[in-house]
């Protein structure tokens, strides 16, 4: 009983916490699928992993948003500096 008790108490946190938080999860699915799979079978800690993994991807997803735009601004400066 008190196991569920815990689960239900962390499964109702979860579910506000991601209520509250922006619609950013670029990244997140991804990276929760991953997460979940490798903490099942690092010893049943799906759950975890899924939240590990969903933070992971949506760092790595950020951070490959960033390159992109640096490129972007760098080829759009390199374009304007050719044109005579």
């Amino acid at each position: 009983m008190r196991k569920t008790l815990h689960w239900t108490a962390a499964v109702v946190a979860t579910c506000i916490a991601v209520a509250a938080a922006p619609a950013q999860a670029k990244g997140c699915i991804k990276g929760a699928v991953v997460g979940g799979v490798g903490g099942h079978l690092a010893g049943h800690h799906a759950v975890a992993g899924a939240v590990v993994g969903c933070a992971v991807g949506h760092h790595l997803a950020a951070k490959q948003d960033r390159a992109n735009a640096q490129a972007a601004a760098a080829s759009r400066a390199t374009a304007g500096a050719a044109r005579p």
